[in-house]
Parts: structure tokens; C-alpha cells; sequence
């Protein structure tokens, strides 16, 4: 009996450490992945419609060309028809509703065909004006791997 108390308390013992030995490694973790991500964040599309459902406060702001939005979105995005963001005048669309994204605290969404370098590079623009880069989850896999309801353009 002694025995069988001594195996069980080293069992709790070995699982109380495993559990902070996780509880600890969960910062490096997550700064391994961000390294990975080049320090952008990412939702699931599961997540997006999960807030969206909930009726979570954000900006859902959408750069696809404009067919690509013209063809179905995710309701209630912005349309800026950005993409792909790389020279002036695409990087001027997103200059549609700046100064309100500026004085906001919401998370803004960003939405691109395939959740890439447009994506990206949108982030970087508006950080460069003052945009806080926490506030800004690009959708994984972009719109084109959205497979909840699209709306066509009203």
C-alpha cells in the first residue's frame, strides 16, 4: 500500500511539473511562431466567423481587387480594392476611412485574396501612420478559403 502511495504522489508530482513546464514554454512558443510570421497576426477563418457571430466590435476591411469583391465578400466589409498594395495608388486606396481606424481601439481584419504579401503590406502601411500593429489580424488563407456566406457587392 505505502508503494502504491509513493508511484501515485511521483505521478502528481511529474504532472503538476509537466503542466508549469507548459504553462512556462507557452511565451517562447507563441515568440517562436510570431518570429516565423515575421510579428503578424493571423485569424482562422472558424475564428472570424466565430467573432462575427458573437457580434464582436471590428473593422473588417477588405483590399481584394474589385472584381474579387464584386463577386461575394464577407458582409459588412470595406471595400478599398487595394490589393496588391505595392505602389502608390494601390496604397492610397487604403487611405478610405484612415483617420476613424487612427482614433479607433477595434481590431481591424484584413482581408486579401490569399492572406499574403497584400495582406502584409497593408499591415505595414498603416502602421507607418500610426496604426497599432496588435490591432491588425490578417484572415488566414485569405478570402478565397472563406467558406462561410459571401455577399455580392449591393
Amino acid at each position: 500500500m505505502k508503494l502504491q502511495q509513493g508511484g501515485l504522489a511521483m505521478f502528481k508530482y511529474a504532472a503538476m511539473v509537466g503542466v508549469l513546464m507548459l504553462v512556462m514554454a507557452a511565451g517562447p512558443v507563441q515568440a517562436f511562431f510570431s518570429f516565423f510570421s515575421g510579428g503578424y497576426q493571423y485569424i482562422s477563418a472558424e475564428e472570424l466567423n466565430k467573432r462575427l457571430l458573437a457580434g464582436d466590435e471590428m473593422v473588417l476591411l477588405d483590399i481584394c481587387p474589385a472584381d474579387e469583391f464584386a463577386e461575394g465578400h464577407i458582409p459588412g466589409s470595406i471595400e478599398t480594392n487595394a490589393y496588391p498594395t505595392q505602389n502608390e495608388a494601390e496604397r492610397a486606396r487604403l487611405n478610405k476611412g484612415l483617420t476613424a481606424l487612427q482614433a479607433g481601439s477595434e481590431d481591424i481584419i484584413i482581408i486579401c485574396p490569399g492572406g499574403g504579401g497584400g495582406a502584409r503590406r497593408t499591415v505595414d502601411y498603416y502602421e507607418s501612420r500610426g496604426i497599432d500593429k496588435k490591432r491588425m489580424l490578417i484572415l488566414e488563407d485569405g478570402l478565397r478559403k472563406w467558406p462561410y456566406e459571401k455577399v455580392p457587392r449591393s
